[in-house]
């Protein structure tokens, strides 16, 4: 059985086999069933390690024994197999959320956060500032700042973003509202849509020819997204200094006419 170097290379990425086993599974799904010594013959492999290349399968779950004599292997159908691999990413991925959840409740998260508390005290926080990098970990530190809100939080962005992100806006806002937190909003965009989602977030937005993206938390921290069009990954830098905050708040609400 001929198969292309192309194939075998991408069939051992996708299900993360080495090159013995893929080319011992493809043939015993070319063959349908086969001893060792014919699976030896059709994939190449030297038959000194044939067997235990199908016992590795087997384990695996590639390759099932067929009862009777000579001994032969029949190749598991790759839906099964692709069926059972998502349902261990996703079992593994339910696991180790379920860890890093109870991170939280041990002693030594506790004495993380202390330590973080301690190395942060010290630190004027007018001086406090960062690059930040990276959609994912923006998204986190823009959550924990606006989650943080006591009073205000004002948002600069574009119509498409907060249309992509509606259901969690709406979240937000409904968060903020409660803890009676003033939301100022302006998008830039196209009116009429803006005017729609502000009624559908029931909350007000102010129409603005801004290409700009930020937000201003309290009056004493700034998030504001840097990126060029010939970059991929998102950059923002993040400020927590009153006089910033307040200065910039101030130009906003001059460009909005409040």
């Amino acid at each position: 059985m001929l198969v292309k170097n192309e194939l075998i290379s991408k069939i051992k990425d996708y299900f993360e086999l080495n090159i013995y086993e893929t080319k011992v599974w493809l043939a015993l799904l070319g063959k349908g069933s086969a001893s060792a010594g014919e699976i030896a013959t059709i994939s190449g492999v030297p038959r000194s390690r044939t067997y235990d290349v199908l016992e590795s399968l087997e384990k695996k779950g590639f390759a099932i024994i067929k009862i009777g004599k000579p001994v032969k292997y029949l190749g598991v159908k790759p839906r099964i197999i692709l069926e059972k691999l998502k349902n261990n990413v996703r079992t593994e991925a339910e696991e180790k959320f379920q860890t890093l959840m109870n991170v939280k409740k041990t002693n030594e998260f506790i004495q993380l956060e202390e330590l973080y508390n301690v190395g942060i005290s010290p630190v004027k926080r007018e001086d406090l500032s960062a690059s930040i990098k990276g959609r994912s970990t923006i998204s986190n530190h823009l959550k924990e700042i606006i989650d943080s809100a006591k009073k205000e939080v004002i948002i600069c962005t574009n119509f498409n973003e907060m249309k992509i992100k509606e259901k969690l806006f709406e979240e937000t806002f409904n968060l903020l509202k409660k803890n009676n937190v003033k939301i100022k909003i302006a998008l830039s965009g196209n009116p009429e849509m803006i005017k729609k989602l502000s009624e559908e977030l029931k909350v007000k937005i102010k129409p603005v020819d801004i290409d700009a993206k930020f937000f201003i938390v309290d009056r004493k921290e700034v998030l504001f997204y840097l990126k060029k069009e010939s970059e991929k990954e998102d950059h923002a830098i993040w400020l927590s200094s009153d006089f910033f905050s307040e200065a910039f708040a101030k130009l906003f609400e001059t460009a909005l006419g409040a």
